[in-house]
């Protein structure tokens, strides 16, 4: 009787591998899994999710709330000036630095900081592509995430990325020693390839948010007063030419914001039934505030410095701003960072990482001034010590 292969056995087969001997182990370093992850969509794009342009539309561009949060965020990061590191020490200058500092003649610096920051707010996906030129890296441009395809590799990590403009499309060979594109992705808890937007966990508010701003638009447009209904109390029913004009001056006179207040005289057994909800009653102007706080928390911003009322948690602005850094700011850039020196590691050296200047960020003048405060007292601390506990690597020489 023939023996019936082993899971193992029909596993390694489906997958086309051949079966290391126990006694020789293979030496390459591999996700065990990643081959899984490729089944479904080797060699194949994989579409990014298609809401982007909906969250953009119904948050960035008609949302005030999403639209400032957002803004707030992208330009805050985008103005930190960055430092960089090499062998435990910082460095004066170094090409890096001024590569990003002017990435491309379209854009500056901050310019393009805060488009990776406004992408990775909204889609959670954030693309740079860097221009080679004799083998180096020249210039750094980012790209639209919702135009961006993953194209995964046999071992599940992307081996190539397709751009597509117009109905024509840009593939990007991610194979060679500097690879030209950098996707930063937000952790996205049922997605292999894509991240997932600070703003599409705001969905419902922000639809509930532009649903009131549109009630209360038609609400404008109608009188500014609840629909209601002209009830004919009369004997039979109401002639037609008598409608017709009820109808006419009903439209001249009385709808409109320009008509809003004015009152209506009824006559010949009419009289006015409401039948709708009064504003009070729904409660409008709480549940607005209650969806641009949602949508605020979405994104890391304190509502304070929103100008949303209710539920501020920190005493005073400077306290809602320091927050602003320290738990949303701050977090997103070292992210990016550390993803861009990983990048650009094979063109700029592998011991090279950014970190940002805190001494040049205001909101936190009160943190380091307290912090060298404490670090000037330690007198148990070397000299190179202190400095490294504030941030500054070791002096030279």
């Amino acid at each position: 009787m023939p023996s019936i292969p082993s899971f193992t056995a029909l596993l390694t087969r489906f997958l086309g591998r051949t079966p290391a001997p126990a006694a020789r182990p293979s030496q390459t370093k591999a996700s065990a899994a990643g081959r899984l992850i490729a089944l479904h969509a080797h060699g194949r794009p994989v579409w990014s999710p298609r809401d982007y342009a909906a969250l953009a539309r119904e948050g960035y561009e008609r949302n005030p709330v999403a639209h400032r949060a957002v803004r707030l965020v992208a330009e805050a990061a985008a103005g930190i000036p960055w430092i960089a590191m090499q062998g435990g020490r910082e460095v004066d200058w170094h090409p890096v630095l001024d590569l990003l500092a002017r990435p491309n003649p379209r854009q500056s610096g901050p310019e393009l900081m805060e488009a990776v920051c406004a992408y990775l707010l909204i889609a959670g996906n954030a693309y740079l592509e860097a221009a080679m030129i004799d083998g180096a890296v020249r210039e750094i441009h980012a790209l639209r995430p919702d135009r961006m395809k993953v194209v995964p590799g046999p071992d599940g990590w992307p081996e190539a990325f397709e751009y597509t403009v117009a109905g024509r499309t840009v593939s990007f060979d991610q194979t060679g020693r500097q690879p030209p594109i950098l996707h930063i992705a937000l952790f996205h808890p049922t997605d292999d390839h894509y991240g997932f937007g600070p703003l599409a966990a705001a969905g419902a508010a922000l639809d509930l948010a532009n649903a009131s701003a549109a009630w209360n638009k038609a609400l404008i447009d109608n009188a500014a007063r609840p629909s209601g209904a002209l009830v004919y109390e009369g004997e039979g029913t109401m002639a037609l030419d008598q409608f017709e004009r009820l109808k006419r001056e009903l439209q001249e006179n009385f709808q409109g914001a320009a008509n809003a207040g004015r009152p209506l005289l009824l006559e010949g057994g009419l009289t006015w039934q409401a039948m709708g909800i009064s504003p009070k009653e729904m409660d409008f102007l709480e549940a607005r505030n209650q969806a641009a706080r949602d949508i605020a928390l979405a994104l890391g911003v304190p509502p304070m410095l929103l100008g949303i009322p209710g539920d501020n948690t920190y005493s005073n602005y400077q306290e809602a701003n320091r927050a602003l850094y320290r738990e949303t700011v701050l977090p997103l850039l070292r992210r990016i960072m550390a993803a861009i020196a990983q990048w650009l590691a094979p063109s700029f050296g592998e011991d090279i990482r950014f970190e940002p200047d805190l001494d040049a960020i205001e909101a936190l003048s009160a943190d380091r001034a307290a912090l060298w405060a404490r670090v000037s007292a330690a007198d148990f601390l070397t000299d190179d010590e202190k400095r490294l506990a504030v941030g500054y690597g070791v002096r030279q020489g």
